[in-house]
């Protein structure tokens, strides 16, 4: 993901409320309306079509958590920290994003938006990532592209909704990664475009998250020094993650 350098105290005292908020068991969220904006805060990304974009929370998942605040006319602003930087070898990490959308009917919708990825604590420079798509019913699709130095990044994800009689969310990934100049590997090969994609299916389970998710990527071997995708992982990966809260 992008990354970033600045950061202001608003921004720490948005994400301080959201990290320590308690969440319900189950929903992980705590919901409040405050007259015409309906605001969110938990520890799991809130339902928007940025929740396919922004980082779910890898390497400090004991600490993190966001906001969402949402006008009745359809326009919302929201953070969201995957890491809070405490855990060794983490950093923290800011997404910050604002969007509007707007229902057709019940049935149909569009969103359209913007993201700014930070990372505060490092000196890299920080990036913007646009967003729009499209709601069927409980289901969304959406694309992303955004352009950072040396590079050009777009995403394509599906996100189906909850499945009711089975109790658990799907969602899909796709990303195409371009490099200005070529990525130089060790043994002479080069590499200057690559693809990766993530399958998730999550379900609650006993007051439990219980997340399986499996990741790729179009690159293998030495060719993975270049990755610097979506994905943890370069390589094909499955990964297991049960999260409980108990407060």
């Amino acid at each position: 993901m992008p990354h970033a350098r600045s950061f202001t105290p608003w921004t720490g005292a948005l994400l301080t409320c959201a990290l320590l908020v308690p969440p319900s068991i189950n929903a992980q969220t705590l919901e409040r309306e405050l007259g015409d904006f309906s605001l969110k805060l938990g520890t799991t990304p809130s339902r928007s079509m940025a929740q396919g974009l922004v980082t779910p929370g890898n390497g400090d998942s004991a600490f993190h958590g966001g906001l969402d605040l949402t006008h009745d006319s359809g326009f919302y602003f929201g953070q969201w920290s995957p890491s809070a930087g405490l855990a060794p070898d983490t950093t923290l990490e800011v997404d910050s994003y604002m969007g509007f959308k707007k229902p057709f009917d019940k049935t149909l919708g569009y969103e359209l938006g913007v993201i700014r990825y930070s990372y505060p604590n490092t000196d890299q420079i920080d990036s913007h990532e646009l967003y729009a798509g499209f709601r069927i019913f409980d289901s969304r699709i959406g694309t992303a592209v955004s352009t950072d130095a040396g590079r050009q990044d777009s995403t394509l994800f599906l996100d189906l909704g909850g499945l009711a009689s089975l109790g658990l969310d799907l969602r899909m990934q796709y990303g195409n990664h371009q490099l200005d100049a070529p990525a130089v590997i060790d043994g002479g090969g080069v590499v200057s475009a690559y693809n990766d994609w993530s399958f998730n299916i999550s379900r609650p389970w006993r007051g439990m998250d219980m997340n399986l998710m499996y990741s790729g990527s179009s690159l293998t071997g030495a060719d993975c020094g270049a990755y610097s995708g979506h994905n943890t992982q370069c390589e094909s990966t499955v990964t297991l993650k049960i999260v409980r809260s108990f407060f």
